[in-house]
């Protein structure tokens, strides 16, 4: 019912942006409706390789991902968390889960906040912003980094696994970003290059793909047996585009009716006027929030890189991906984001507080435990499962 709603709305943001691009772009929401399919070629150089070449990669790297990761006990879908939801994440997970609700939770919720961070915020990140924010860039990344386990165990929760199947099968990813965030904050420079070069891996893999698979297309001749057609990577990144017609639009009327009440909360806990932008912006792409850290103070951009690594492209690409993949992992996606930016938000000044991210929880369980005495509906029956599942490792 939830994602019936999104849609519904989705819709009537593609609506109110055609008709202002029909009557000449008079209120700016036009100008989104347009964006919406010039992220169609972008979209598709990023993703329509690596979708392509999932089975293949599925093929090779399982002989040697699944044996390990069986041994641990965790499920091999867990692995194409590593990658993000829309750069193969999904296809790859979908590919090597043993139990399918495992593929859709590594696919899209891990792929969705751990995957996006490490092949996309922190490469592009380091390559955008300026050399002297590098320290507060990678203190950031560290602060959402330890906020991801209330996404990850949100989101875990919202598809009904048990709180310590949860923290088991997240275990190589929570090892990994335990890792990296040591590497950003003891060898900076080390890091970024090390990043630098996995984002060229990484670009040279997804444009083989491409190519491969575009010759198959146009000539027939088959390079490599065993890689998924052009054709379905391609619907895939069409019903991407289609949602973003309207979930741009009404991600710009959002940004329009928060700024003002943003700008003033953010003069109270001491964010500028372009670090509150920042934080809007990152909603539908931290590019443009990144490439303003320049502008920001010390704390604007510390709560900026935070911010990203739940927020990131959670109203734009990530919605739509999952929009045309899982449908029904819409609201799982939204709650596990929004998680992991509510939780970080427990470490004022840059210090991690655990109580206030339970309390936080807590809040959560509060309202649905009100949400039931009252009878009230508006409050999706998802949150209920959250609150059972999380309620006995909060009290």
């Amino acid at each position: 019912m939830i994602n019936r709603i999104i849609m519904i709305i989705m819709a009537l943001g593609a609506v109110a942006g055609g008709i202002d691009r029909i009557m000449g772009n008079r209120f700016g929401y036009g100008k989104k409706f347009e964006e919406g399919f010039q992220y169609l070629g972008p979209t598709a150089l990023s993703m329509v390789g690596i979708i392509c070449l999932a089975p293949l990669v599925s093929g090779t790297l399982g002989k040697l991902i699944i044996p390990v990761y069986r041994f641990l006990g965790v499920d091999p879908a867990m692995f194409g968390s590593l990658l993000a939801i829309d750069m193969g994440g999904y296809q790859l997970s979908m590919e090597l889960a043993e139990n399918p609700m495992i593929g859709r939770y590594a696919g899209i919720v891990a792929a969705s906040v751990f995957g996006c961070t490490i092949v996309f915020t922190v490469p592009v990140g380091m390559g955008l912003i300026e050399e002297r924010d590098r320290t507060v860039f990678a203190r950031g990344i560290m602060l959402g980094l330890a906020a991801m386990p209330a996404a990850l165990i949100a989101g875990g929760a919202v598809c009904g696994l048990g709180f310590w199947e949860i923290l088991h099968q997240n275990l190589p990813v929570l090892v990994l970003a335990l890792l990296l965030g040591i590497g950003l904050y003891r060898v900076p420079d080390g890091m970024v290059k090390g990043f630098e070069v996995f984002a060229v891996l990484i670009r040279a893999v997804i444009t083989a793909g491409l190519v491969l698979a575009a010759v198959t297309y146009m000539t027939g001749f088959v390079v490599i047996p065993g890689m998924a057609p052009v054709e379905e990577a391609m619907a895939v990144v069409s019903s991407i585009g289609v949602v973003l017609l309207g979930s741009l639009p009404v991600t710009e009327f959002l940004q329009r009716i928060l700024k003002r009440p943003c700008t003033v909360l953010g003069a109270k806990i001491g964010l500028d006027s372009i670090s509150v932008l920042g934080l809007l912006v990152s909603i539908v792409s931290p590019i443009p929030a990144l490439a303003m850290m320049k502008d920001m103070n010390e704390k604007g951009k510390l709560v900026n890189v935070a911010y990203m690594v739940s927020a990131a492209s959670m109203l734009a690409a990530h919605l739509g991906f999952t929009v045309s993949t899982e449908p029904d992992m819409l609201p799982v996606l939204l709650i596990s984001k929004a998680a992991g930016c509510f939780a970080w938000t427990g470490s004022p000044g840059g210090r991690w507080c655990w109580v206030k991210i339970y309390r936080r929880l807590a809040a959560i369980v509060s309202l649905c435990q009100w949400r039931n005495d009252c009878g009230c509906t508006f409050i999706p029956r998802y949150t209920d499962i959250l609150c059972r599942r999380l309620s006995f490792t909060l009290f």
